[in-house]
């Protein structure tokens, strides 16, 4: 079987597990989602969306927030961890988007990226749940599936990327990244789970992995 009808299958297996895909950190708007992913980088979402209500209800666009002191962003978003770094760059890019873009978010990946704290993981997030372009999100969940299923080789998240775009259509990115996501949450065998109760690992998945 090929990577590309293994993906397939397991598409079809997916599919049937989770047909409602809700996107996993409250937002509101390209902005607000942006924020939000970037204060994902090494936090739960759970964790994230507890923490937006009250940094939204201080600021919630760039012209509101790129007047706000850092420590006081920093204050706010503390629990999601390297606050210093984040509300620093939460700041300066809201700044840069007044400066650059009259305070709206680009929908170009090269752009996003440029912004202070935003990744190609961050930027690919923005660019297919704010603005419904193709985009395979990869994070430690669907690198660590990838791999286990055999569809790509797990040398680095980028690999990774590359791998999972030319095995699933690209109509179906943004839905699979979404599946793998929820799919890694309630299976991975770091939460205890042992691959043989994986519907998709005891039939895909790598001999021997734990």
């Amino acid at each position: 079987m090929t990577k590309k009808e293994t993906a397939q299958e397991i598409g079809k297996i997916l599919d049937n597990l989770y047909t409602e895909l809700p996107i996993p950190l409250d937002h509101k708007d390209p902005y607000t989602l942006l924020i939000a992913v970037l204060l994902s980088a090494q936090c739960t979402d759970k964790r994230v969306n507890m923490i937006t209500p009250e940094l939204f209800a201080l600021a919630d666009n760039p012209f509101d927030m790129a007047g706000q002191p850092v420590e006081t962003v920093r204050e706010i978003i503390r629990p999601c961890g390297l606050s210093a770094q984040k509300a620093k760059a939460i700041v300066k890019l809201s700044n840069i988007l007044i400066e650059k873009y009259e305070g709206k978010v680009p929908a170009e990946m090269d752009l996003l990226e440029e912004l202070p704290g935003v990744g190609h993981k961050t930027a690919s997030v923005v660019m297919v749940q704010a603005f419904g372009k193709p985009a395979f999100p990869v994070d430690t969940h669907i690198h660590r599936l990838a791999y286990r299923w055999k569809l790509s080789t797990g040398k680095s998240v980028a690999k990774t990327e590359k791998d999972l775009k030319k095995v699933f259509p690209e109509d179906e990115w943004d839905r699979r990244h979404l599946q793998m996501i929820f799919f890694g949450r309630e299976y991975c065998p770091a939460r205890g789970h042992k691959p043989e109760e994986c519907p998709i690992c005891s039939k895909y998945g790598r001999k021997g992995m734990k």
